[in-house]
């Protein structure tokens, strides 16, 4: 039964959201108002059987594609790049393009954070929601019902990481959840089958979570719930200079596609059936990766980039950016 349920869980989220994303960010970039300094522009993804990292999009391909692969997560630190994601169903961390296995059973991973050379990857194993650091697990959930870890962020001592459970019992039901480290909160309450906790932000000691109940985007401030739209879901958070920035998309309706919101205020990204997966701030830049009619996309500003051509189901599911020397 768990194995089923995570089965589906891991499924219906990737073709609702395109997964989680995850949007760890270097807190450097907060406040940072030069809208002048050069940038590289770092998103994590997938087209057709290979998992890509696009820089300044120029894609490396990390498999080979004679495996089914995604990439769900960058993160960049002290010029090394890490990428998180699945080979065949196995959760697989690549640190300069360099491939390591984080266990050799069903999992996933999904999100990576990285903090004084400890890298941090949430994602899941066999109906339990993980988080592994330098490679060590950690379990978050006891396997009795499926769970998944969407985002991890880590400031000071303190580790955050975001996901979901898949309670059966009479009906199934799901909770979403914040663990901080390893103690969990739930964010609602069962009531409705879809809830998901899918990104996790700390600033200035507040702690930001984007995700859904039912169908309304959500965005929880040190566990108060504030709901952003009606017939959309959340997929990342970023804090930028007080600023808050959640990207999502609406699953109904005419304007059904990606959107942005700031501060509560939503703008679409695209109305084309698109996804918007993963938002980064840098300066005065807001970058958001996504997909639209099967082609990878970021958008700077609400101008939108395709990373692919659409000859390949393509998508982007993380974007990072890091100030380039000059």
């Amino acid at each position: 039964m768990n194995k089923k349920v995570l089965n589906y869980g891991i499924i219906a989220a990737l073709a609702v959201v395109a997964v989680f994303t995850s949007c760890k960010k270097n807190n450097d970039d907060e406040g940072d108002n030069d809208t002048k300094v050069e940038v590289d522009v770092y998103v994590a993804g997938v087209e057709g059987k290979y998992a890509v990292l696009w820089k300044n999009g120029v894609p490396q391909y990390l498999t080979d594609g004679t495996k089914s692969a995604y990439a769900y997560s960058v993160y960049v630190s002290d010029g090394n790049v890490y990428v998180v994601g699945h080979v065949e169903s196995v959760a697989t961390l690549w640190e300069n393009g360099v491939v390591q296995n984080l266990t050799d059973r069903y999992s996933s991973a999904y999100s990576v954070y990285v903090l004084d050379n400890d890298v941090y990857v949430a994602g899941t194993e066999q109906d339990v929601a993980k988080l592994w650091k330098n490679g060590v697990e950690q379990n978050l959930t006891d396997g009795t019902y499926g769970a998944e870890a969407f985002s991890v962020y880590v400031s000071g001592n303190d580790v955050y990481v975001a996901g979901v459970e898949y309670i059966v019992q009479e009906n199934t039901t799901t909770v979403a959840k914040l663990w901080k480290n390893g103690v969990v909160q739930n964010l609602t309450d069962g009531t409705y089958w879809w809830a998901r906790a899918i990104s996790v932000f700390v600033s200035d000691n507040d702690v930001y979570v984007a995700g859904c109940d039912e169908d309304t985007a959500k965005l929880w401030k040190n566990g108060v719930v504030q709901n952003l739209t009606d017939g959309t879901h959340a997929n990342s958070v970023f804090v930028s200079d007080g600023n808050v920035y959640v990207v999502g998309r609406q699953a109904w309706g005419e304007t059904c596609g990606a959107k942005l919101w700031k501060n509560g205020v939503v703008q679409n990204l695209s109305n084309d059936g698109a996804i918007a997966n993963s938002v980064y701030v840098s300066g005065s830049d807001v970058y958001v990766a996504g997909t639209e009619q099967d082609v990878a996309k970021l958008w700077k500003n609400g101008v939108e980039q395709n990373l692919t051509d659409g000859t390949k189901e393509a998508q982007a599911h993380s974007v990072f950016v890091v100030k380039r020397n000059k």
